[in-house]
């Protein structure tokens, strides 16, 4: 018998090195924290047949029965130590109540818990770890599992799946457009109706915000683009009504020459441009430009922690601003950082999303996802630098046209996609197949 321990940071790096080196087949026998991430102990019985990846894997389905087996064990256990000091707490406070007056003193002695021993805070941490581990190794399993079985059984939907992952789509999100188009059997036909599906889901304003007017902030993280963004707005607008009709509003008097930028912009439009520092009321500011059709407030990227930005977050907010606020996303940002900004700036009230760089994104699917996701209109889209050419209303077709035409040239390795099924066993209502 063949037994080797491996280290990794965590559960699903350290698998990655078993199937790498003693392949699927191989048997997980121990597994602990240790300094600096985990702890794999995995024996291999046999050598690995020469039978296809794919087949149904005995060993591994028995290794998965001992994980909850000894998973449910430890949560048991755990449950039974919490019944039992419960029970031991109520029977105290029972015997104080009865307690003669004189005897008070003491009964609430006796009554007042021992304070927990660092050796039993030490076995719990420990038992906590454990089963984190545990149930970490467990979903790491199940996603291996689970997509050997789509393979197997249903190659067709694992087709659908390696191309909605090479467009970028969140897992969450492939899983609902598969459940749609499940039943047809048509390789084309189903890829077609998937994209429809895809197409439908992406809400797009009924009328352009420009031509509903009003005050229209732009809000999101530094970088995404807000300035640039606004300045295709006003030019857009100015060239179609005129320019008497709108005015500029800066918030930003943080980033170094915001503000001028914005200046140098009302020249060269004829628009005025007001600036408003911190503690000044937006509210007052406004008010000399309540007969302007529309209003373009550019707000401060400022990081979350900042307390200035839930000022301005609330200001927008009021209703005496009565703000359409519209999140920019850069279509070139990672998924963690669209999911970070969406959370930080929703508190404002989001009337939708405007998507930037386009052309210079490698894949649509995150942002579209996060669009999606949350139900954020797609009010505009930025293709470039060119103002105001480069600022396009999306067509919710187009969009997923184009974000085909950027889908990764290559499949997702097998350990990608396993590793996405187990995100979706980390939720039972969320599971794959």
């Amino acid at each position: 018998m063949q037994v080797k321990r491996f280290f990794a940071a965590d559960m699903r790096q350290a698998m990655k090195l078993v199937r790498d080196e003693l392949g699927a087949d191989a048997s997980i026998i121990g597994n602990r924290r240790v300094a600096g991430g985990v702890e794999l102990t995995a024996a291999l019985d046999y050598q690995i047949p020469a039978a296809p990846a794919r087949q149904p894997n005995a060993a591994l389905e028995a290794e998965l029965r001992q994980t909850q087996a000894r998973i449910a064990s430890a949560q048991a256990e755990l449950v039974t130590r919490t019944q039992a000091d419960a029970s031991k707490d109520r029977q105290l406070l029972a015997e104080e109540s009865v307690a003669p007056q004189g005897d008070l003193d003491t009964a609430l002695h006796m009554s007042t818990p021992a304070p927990m021993t660092s050796g039993d805070q030490g076995a719990l941490e420990a038992m906590r770890s454990e089963l984190h581990g545990l149930r970490e190794l467990l979903e790491v399993q199940l996603g291996s599992m689970a997509w050997g079985q789509m393979q197997t059984r249903r190659p067709q939907q694992a087709n659908l799946w390696r191309r909605l992952q090479r467009m970028g789509l969140p897992a969450e999100l492939s899983r609902v457009l598969l459940e749609r188009v499940a039943n047809v059997a048509e390789p084309r036909q189903a890829w077609g109706m998937l994209l429809a599906h895809l197409a439908h889901a992406i809400q797009i304003p009924q009328q352009e915000p420009l031509e509903e007017g009003g005050v229209i902030a732009l809000v999101g993280p530094a970088g995404m683009g807000k300035t640039t963004t606004l300045a295709k707005l006003a030019a857009r607008y100015v060239l179609k009504y005129g320019a008497q009709h709108v005015a500029l509003v800066s918030l930003d008097s943080y980033r170094i020459g915001a503000q001028e930028q914005l200046k140098t912009l009302g020249r060269i439009l004829n628009v005025p441009v007001t600036l408003v520092d911190p503690g000044q009321s937006l509210t007052q500011a406004l008010a000399p430009l309540a007969r302007k059709r529309v209003v373009l407030i550019d707000s401060a990227g400022l990081p979350a922690s900042d307390p200035a930005l839930r000022m301005q977050l609330e200001t927008l907010a009021s209703r005496g601003v009565k703000a359409k606020n519209y999140l920019v996303l850069a279509a070139t940002s990672q998924s963690q950082v669209l999911k970070a900004a969406y959370h930080s700036y929703k508190r404002c009230g989001l009337s939708g999303c405007i998507l930037t760089k386009l052309d210079e994104a490698t894949s649509l699917g995150e942002v579209l996802g996060l669009a999606i996701g949350q139900r954020l209109p797609v009010a505009y889209l930025t293709d470039g630098p060119r103002i105001p050419d480069d600022l396009q209303v999306p067509r919710s077709h187009q969009l997923v046209s184009r974000a085909v035409g950027l889908q990764s040239a290559e499949d997702p390795s097998e350990d990608t996609m396993a590793e996405m099924f187990a995100g979706l066993y980390q939720h039972p209502a969320r599971r794959a197949g």
